[in-house]
């Protein structure tokens, strides 16, 4: 078995812990671990810290080391060195917006497995030829949505999907209803005023109400 299949692998059972990856921008690092455990105890063990705060790596390592059930990532990664450091920090996978060739070449040599993010049929030919069976559609509601990636099943049945990038709650099944969705990533489940004021309980339930929806 190949290294990439092998993170192939592990990237799905990630993604198919629950039909929602919480998309995590914060701020204080304090609030990773409460955040974290509030997430796992309403059913959603997989979370996506983004590197669009200094906060973030400190999160990670937090949430690694303390968190019992949290399969912890990391998102917008966009560099050799970003895939690296999320290593260090104890990451499970990484997910990045899109690709590019330096990117892919860490990633080979990485044993963190990498989620890389495609908008179009012919990114997603480009990496299935590298190996890459599980891809993050973003940004999935201005990239064309529902309507686009269902269309992609048919013509690439190898591939499944996390869309990710304004999607909601209510938005939510339309893709999930999807053959060719695993999941959907959404950053409703830790909205920027729950994170601020400790209303872990809401977040909580937050979570309840995603790992309630149904994955096809």
């Amino acid at each position: 078995m190949s290294s990439i299949e092998t993170k192939q692998q592990q990237v799905e059972a990630t993604l198919r812990l629950a039909p929602v990856v919480p998309v995590v921008i914060i701020d204080d690092a304090r609030a990773a671990v409460p955040m974290a455990r509030a997430l796992v105890a309403g059913g959603i063990p997989a979370i996506e810290v983004t590197l669009r705060t200094p906060a973030a790596l400190d999160a990670i390592r937090a949430i690694a080391a303390e968190v019992e059930g949290a399969v912890v990532g990391v998102g917008t990664v966009l560099t050799p060195r970003d895939l690296e450091h999320a290593r260090q920090a104890g990451a499970k996978f990484a997910v990045s917006p899109g690709v590019s060739p330096k990117l892919l070449a860490a990633a080979d040599d990485s044993d963190l497995p990498l989620l890389p993010g495609v908008a179009t049929a012919s990114e997603a030919m480009s990496l299935l030829e590298r190996g890459y069976r599980h891809l993050k559609f973003f940004p999935a509601v201005p990239a064309g949505g529902h309507k686009l990636l269902g269309a992609w099943a048919s013509p690439l049945p190898q591939i499944r999907f996390c869309p990710t990038g304004g999607i909601s709650l209510t938005s939510a099944p339309e893709f999930l209803s999807l053959p060719n969705v695993v999941c959907v990533g959404g950053s409703w489940l830790t909205p920027v005023d729950k994170l601020k004021s400790g209303d872990w309980a809401g977040i909580e339930a937050l979570a309840r109400e995603a790992a309630a929806l149904k994955a096809r």
